[in-house]
């Protein structure tokens, strides 16, 4: 588990950079800052570290050419800026990186390489290729034919699924903000920064607010959600400002910057990883006190007797959510019976499936080994 002490060890850093750091408030790109985060991607690659870059921009480089004043607010539109911009913004990092002798790739994600199984594993394996190559693999959603559900909503939680995919040390999201603070800071000047993050409990999720700014999508509740995806996976996560000069330099030196959530110490197997944060849910379903216990401490799996309600349409073999009573939700799994079975036979003790259905297929709804905890 990387903490602060150990940070400067890491070798392979996932880094997310956002739409407000790499442009102006005209929308424009900001190459002054720009150069100077390739700079400090060079030099980490050229330290031994395996860099790997997340970006957004795209639509912001898009709006520029195009001369759009304000950003798109529908998919089509967003889509074009993101076709004319896509090209604009590679070329601008490629130019910079080979000035410091980096070769860089392109890689454009969808939320379908993540959902399929076997896509999941071909990104996994191109992204390692790559790193083995010495190649800094510059990625970003493919905004120009993603659609609502398709997208994987921003680049924050992209940025933790590439972290997840990769086995990456750390990942390090850069924003207009310094980190997760006690309250928003922009109304109450009392606000403090948080450090350090052990837990992502209902009342630091609580602290999250909306949106950060206009120009980009994503704000702390994203940046919350991929920490989620990001500490549950075996990856530390550092949120700092992206405006702070030599911020990457600082944050792998250990230096109190930012907001660092650690990493459970554990590692999730490839399968329950994709399981967790590839697969899409379907459903969900809500257990009881004692299945809640019981699944959180002994790895039980979950049965029938313990749901207290099922909501959406799922069919055998799709992967559900499993939350408690107050909507927490504390795993994942893949469904042994669909919707409409599950809701006829929630609540039932197990001996009673084959008079209430036919027949009995299996003892569980969710088996423990098709099952990863998220708490």
């Amino acid at each position: 588990m990387f903490t602060r002490e150990n940070l400067a060890q890491a070798k392979r850093v996932v880094v997310k950079v956002g739409t407000s750091t790499l442009t102006h408030s005209t929308g424009k790109l900001n190459l002054w800052r720009i150069e100077k985060l390739v700079r400090e991607l060079a030099d980490l690659a050229n330290q031994g570290k395996e860099m790997i870059l997340v970006t957004s921009g795209a639509v912001g480089a898009g709006m520029d050419f195009l001369g759009l004043k304000e950003r798109p607010k529908t998919i089509p539109e967003k889509q074009a800026a993101a076709a004319v911009g896509q090209g604009r913004l590679m070329h601008t990092y490629e130019k910079f990186f080979s000035e410091h002798g980096q070769v860089v790739a392109q890689v454009l994600l969808t939320r379908e390489d993540s959902v399929k199984r076997t896509r999941y594993t071909n990104c996994r394996n191109t992204l390692l290729t790559l790193l083995k190559m010495g190649v800094i693999p510059i990625i970003n959603e493919n905004d120009a034919v993603a659609i609502d559900e398709l997208k994987i909503g921003d680049n924050d939680t992209l940025s933790a699924m590439v972290a997840s995919i990769v086995d990456a040390d750390v990942l390090i999201i850069l924003s207009d903000i310094e980190g997760v603070y006690t309250d928003n800071p922009q109304s109450n000047p009392e606000a403090t920064l948080i450090e350090e993050i052990s837990d992502i409990t209902p009342e630091i999720e609580a602290l999250a607010g909306g949106a950060g700014t206009l120009r980009g999508t994503g704000g702390m509740y994203t940046k919350m959600q991929a920490g989620k995806i990001a500490v549950n996976s075996g990856v530390s996560m550092v949120i700092a400002s992206g405006l702070r000069d030599g911020v990457l330099r600082d944050v792998l030196a250990g230096t109190n910057v930012g907001t660092i959530f650690l990493s459970k110490e554990n590692r999730l197997q490839v399968r329950k990883r994709w399981l967790a944060f590839g697969a899409r849910t379907q459903g969900v379903i809500t257990v009881d006190k004692g299945c809640e216990k019981a699944v959180l401490s002994g790895g039980s799996s979950v049965l029938s007797a313990g749901i207290t309600a099922v909501e959406g349409h799922f069919e055998h073999g799709n992967t559900i959510s499993v939350m408690t009573i107050e909507g927490r939700e504390i795993a994942r799994g893949i469904a042994n019976y669909s919707g409409e079975e599950a809701r006829k036979i929630m609540g039932a003790h197990t001996n009673e499936l084959v008079k209430i259905l036919g027949s009995k297929p299996y003892d569980e709804v969710i088996h423990r080994d098709n099952m990863v905890l998220l708490v």
